[in-house]
């Protein structure tokens, strides 16, 4: 038995992604990185995000909502525009739509934005963020002539920060104390201060009163003024350099699980933040909320609220999807794509390891296992890329390990009497008929 080699990568950062992407679809999860080569069937869609976050790099707000089915891939196609955003130089944060993270609570919602920050090099990255705005003022100045250990650079830097600080206490003026705070306690070497600081930046609740009394402030980041917050942060954001700030939602839907006060509150959070994009009061912001259609359109859902539901509802269907509207339409998840996606994985199988054998796992072969594997859940393709390309992953490793495996004659294709590896919304979907 020769095991795939999987050492030695050295630089090669091509292969190093390659293994993660094949080591994510063995777990049966989105790959960190290197959508793209897996993503099928979202040019159009693709290119309609990049074009949106090339607008909101020139100090313009915007949003999209996507919308889809259980397995039409909304979760994907939101990871990609993550990855298209970092290659952006967008900042990025990810928002799981939750009991502890709710719409209706735009506090908890900023803190978890705060906590989720993502670079192209740094995840966790709002301390960074504010030390890459500091170290760039630093450098400016270096560059006219000001020598590093010169006392006069602390003074000009001081100086530039305030101006930006400046603007940012135009819109929050605890967050520009908060930020001075913390250039201040960093020079002097207070550590914990400035840590502190931050903590109060990103909205925890458990920063205690001595830092709020050296920094002037009371209380923390509010219902009332989460997204003031945010509006500053991202201020200092592009003052960074970064084009802006990219935030996905996923699990939108989940706001129908509440109380009808606590709902309703939640969708007139969403549609203040339409209104806000509208306004150009989130400046360089993106907004990529993910849900499925009855989330738009149940009783319980948008609809609920007819201000929002005006706001960003779909022009009527008439066989041509536009991306370009307010909602992306991600249809369902077919045998065509499938197919793609099992070449695209045998391509990225063989850049991560060795040529896969194709006489073993030809299109003959894709073809059968697909009808074998979606036959054991009544034909539903929409429900089984993530279980077929966990399998066919399998398929791949035993072709690479053994000689003597022929999938097409030893692979398992019977059919499971009750079958556990499905998500609990996947058995959903398996209950709605066609």
């Amino acid at each position: 038995m020769a095991i795939p080699e999987s050492n030695g990568f050295g630089r090669d950062e091509r292969r190093l992604e390659s293994v993660g992407i094949i080591n994510a679809l063995r777990r049966g999860t989105v790959p960190e990185s290197g959508l793209g080569r897996l993503a099928v069937g979202l040019s159009t869609e693709e290119k309609v995000i990049s074009s949106q976050l090339a607008f909101v790099g020139t100090g313009h707000a915007d949003c999209k909502f996507v919308r889809g089915e259980y397995g039409s891939g909304k979760t994907f196609l939101i990871s990609r525009a993550q990855e298209i955003g970092l290659a952006s130089k967008f900042v990025t944060s990810h928002v799981v739509i939750s009991p502890e993270t709710p719409l209706h609570k735009l506090q908890a919602v900023y803190a978890k934005i705060c906590s989720g920050l993502t670079t192209q090099t740094e995840d966790h990255a709002l301390k960074g963020i504010i030390d890459t705005w500091i170290y760039g003022i630093e450098d400016r100045l270096i560059s006219t002539g000001i020598r590093e250990d010169d006392p006069a650079l602390a003074v000009q830097t001081a100086k530039e920060i305030e101006s930006v600080l400046l603007r940012v206490s135009g819109i929050n003026s605890g967050l520009a104390a908060a930020l001075r705070t913390y250039y201040q306690a960093n020079n002097t070497g207070d550590f914990a201060t400035a840590q502190s600081a931050v903590g109060w930046i990103a909205g925890e609740q458990t920063v205690g009163r001595t830092f709020k009394s050296q920094a002037g402030l009371k209380g923390t980041v509010t219902e009332g003024d989460a997204l003031a917050f945010l509006n500053g942060l991202v201020h200092v954001i592009v003052q960074a350099g970064y084009s802006g700030l990219l935030v996905t939602f996923d699990e939108v839907e989940t706001a129908q699980a509440f109380a009808r006060p606590q709902r309703e509150k939640g969708y007139i959070n969403l549609r203040q933040i339409v209104d806000m994009i509208d306004r150009n009061e989130l400046p360089n912001c993106f907004f990529l909320f993910a849900g499925t259609p009855a989330l738009f359109d149940s009783a319980k859902g948008i609809r609920s609220l007819p201000p929002l539901y005006d706001r960003i509802g779909m022009i009527a269907d008439d066989g041509y999807s536009n991306p370009m509207q307010t909602q992306i339409v991600l249809p369902k998840f077919d045998v065509k794509k499938l197919e793609e996606v099992s070449t695209r994985v045998i391509e990225i199988y063989s850049e991560a390891y060795s040529e896969v054998d194709k006489s073993r796992v030809s299109i003959r072969f894709i073809r059968a296992m697909i009808e074998r594997v979606t036959g054991r859940f009544g034909g539903r393709v929409d429900v089984v890329p993530r279980l077929y390309l966990r399998e066919f992953v399998d398929v791949l490793d035993k072709c690479a390990l053994y000689d003597s495996y022929n999938p097409m004659e030893k692979y398992a294709f019977a059919a499971k009497e009750n079958d556990t590896s499905l998500k609990e919304e996947e058995k959903a979907v398996m209950e709605v008929s066609w």
